[in-house]
């Protein structure tokens, strides 16, 4: 990994709109198809369920994002961005869930907030829109984790 790495990352934009082009579909069908009350209200919901999706990855673009003249990381999310200085960070590792009968890499970030509070972040591809091993080296890079963190 060198400097010049991205040094951001977010759910892929094509996948964001995939969602949002889905949803307006099922939404579409949902309002067409009018043989069956149940059926419609499932429909429905599932396209509400998508545009939901769709609305929450665009709104936290870019999940993960590295400031690397403050020496910070700033995390988007629903709420807005919140921001994590490298002495707020305390433990950054890759953790290995099962998930459909193989194990995927998750990036989990232990901080510590100005106002005391602790939090556990956790990225996944999805959020990502790379591997987070990927994100975990480029943050060693940038001196915001120790790499003693890997799993």
């Amino acid at each position: 990994m060198t400097e010049d790495a991205p040094l951001q990352w977010s759910t892929p934009l094509s996948a964001v709109a995939a969602l949002a082009i889905g949803g307006v579909a099922l939404g579409a069908a949902g309002l067409l198809v009018s043989t069956e009350p149940a059926g419609r209200l499932l429909v429905s919901v599932a396209a509400l369920g998508l545009l939901l999706t769709a609305a929450s990855a665009g709104r936290q673009r870019p999940r993960l994002a590295v400031d690397r003249n403050a020496g910070r990381i700033v995390v988007g999310r629903l709420s807005g961005r919140r921001t994590y200085h490298r002495s707020d960070i305390e433990r950054a590792r890759i953790v290995r869930y099962p998930r459909l009968g193989r194990r995927v890499p998750m990036l989990e970030i232990d901080v510590r907030a100005p106002d005391g509070t602790e939090r556990l972040l956790i990225f996944g591809r999805w959020d990502l829109g790379t591997n987070p091993e990927d994100v975990f080296d480029a943050l060693s890079v940038h001196r915001l984790v120790g790499p003693e963190s890997r799993q």
